[in-house]
């Protein structure tokens, strides 16, 4: 069964794709220009995440962050986001590191996905 595409999800798209970084619910709820509520956010966003369209990060303090997926093709084993994540704890930003990062893991160990959140002062700071 096919869904039905809402004004909201227009509009949480349309930030996304404009701001191009990741942003938490509060950050999307602010610049939402309707009172849109919290649990509709959230379920949007957890349907995009899990149709393919946004990628998911949870930074240190446990807030998850959404941003459009790029660089990947949304399909099987494909779909994945294996970078760094980095939050400034002077301006709060939060970006994807796309630079790649070699994982050393013990002998017998092999990665399927990795997430991982530095938190420090962005360039910007």
């Amino acid at each position: 069964m096919q869904r039905r595409t809402t004004q909201t999800q227009l509009d949480i798209l349309n930030i996304l794709e404009k701001e191009g970084m990741p942003l938490s619910h509060d950050m999307l709820a602010d610049k939402l220009k309707a009172d849109i509520d919290r649990a509709t956010i959230y379920r949007v966003l957890n349907r995009f995440y899990a149709d393919g369209k946004l990628h998911k990060i949870v930074g240190d303090d446990g807030k998850q962050y959404f941003v459009i997926c790029t660089g990947c093709d949304h399909t099987g084993e494909s779909h994945s986001h294996n970078h760094f994540h980095f939050k400034c704890t002077t301006c709060g930003i939060v970006e994807c590191l796309n630079n790649e990062f070699e994982l050393n893991l013990p002998k017998g160990y092999r990665a399927k996905n990795y997430n991982a959140f530095i938190t420090g002062i962005c360039g910007r700071c």
